[in-house]
């Protein structure tokens, strides 16, 4: 199995844009359950800490197979989801690995 983690912070002027931005974010990602081939397990959190080096989102996904992982990058739903987000983000951070 591989986790696929990704961290964002996410734009907004103004707090109640930042807050919008996550809510689209989070439907979007939530969207993909059972609509990606070997994507086993999706959930996305927002940061509930407040601190100033926190990230605003993560997404925590885990793959059958780096294999699913790879075809996942390129799947027209994920595709579909990382255009409606364009810019939204600032600040993105990821890791893949597999899992002993």
């Amino acid at each position: 199995m591989i986790k696929h983690i990704v961290m964002w912070n996410v734009r907004g002027d103004t707090p109640a844009e930042k807050v919008q931005d996550i809510a689209l974010l989070t439907r979007s990602f939530e969207s993909l359950r059972g609509r990606i081939p070997g994507l086993l397990h999706l959930e996305v959190g927002v940061d509930s800490s407040g601190i100033d080096y926190a990230c605003d989102v993560v997404l925590y996904s885990e793959f059958e197979t780096q294999a699913a992982l790879d075809a996942y990058a390129s799947h027209p739903e994920h595709l579909r989801v990382k255009q409606a987000l364009g810019d939204m983000r600032v600040a993105r951070y990821q890791v893949d690995y597999a899992a002993a």
